[in-house]
């Protein structure tokens, strides 16, 4: 009797065992990413994005539009925001990679960077809905030459839901 009762408190700390979606971005690297986010605690999720981005450079009269693939994984612990059912804030960290394509060596290359993330995760009730706003401010291990090495990442994720209420 007493292992049901811990299991049900348990299993009510998030609305949904997992989801699957895309997430905007504000980097070069991960405009645009395939967000699968899964918990593998009551409060701990992990977050797998596989994107790809783009920017244009210009050096005097040349123009160059970049093509990156990326990919990133991020580890979040959760705490739910009362009364609201469905709100949760968390906190965490990942690691980024990227691979940029251009014409040109300084923009072209591999690269490498960790992130603290945090933001705000929401479970829209009766509908398997989940919506993220998070920040990852990513900084730069490796990169291309002319690449930043501080990244503010804003990110907003849509994704549906599987498993849970």
């Amino acid at each position: 009797m007493v292992s049901a009762s811990i299991s049900v408190s348990l299993s009510a700390q998030s609305n949904y065992k997992s989801a699957i979606g895309g997430r905007l971005g504000t980097t070069p690297y991960d405009i645009l990413s395939f967000s699968y986010k899964s918990f593998i605690t009551t409060q701990g999720a992990l977050e797998f994005n596989a994107g790809f981005g783009s920017k244009n450079y210009y050096h005097g009269n040349n123009h160059d539009n970049t093509f990156t693939l990326s990919g990133a994984i991020s580890y979040q612990h959760h705490f739910k925001i009362k009364p609201v059912e469905g709100l949760q804030w968390f906190i965490g960290g990942g690691l980024a990679i990227y691979n940029t394509f251009s014409d040109y060596d300084d923009y072209h290359g591999f690269g490498f960077g960790i992130f603290p993330t945090g933001g705000i995760d929401y479970k829209f009730p009766g509908i398997p809905l989940n919506v993220t706003v998070d920040g990852r401010p990513t900084i730069m291990v490796t990169g291309p030459n002319n690449h930043e090495s501080l990244y503010h990442n804003l990110g907003l994720a849509a994704r549906y839901t599987l498993g849970g209420k």
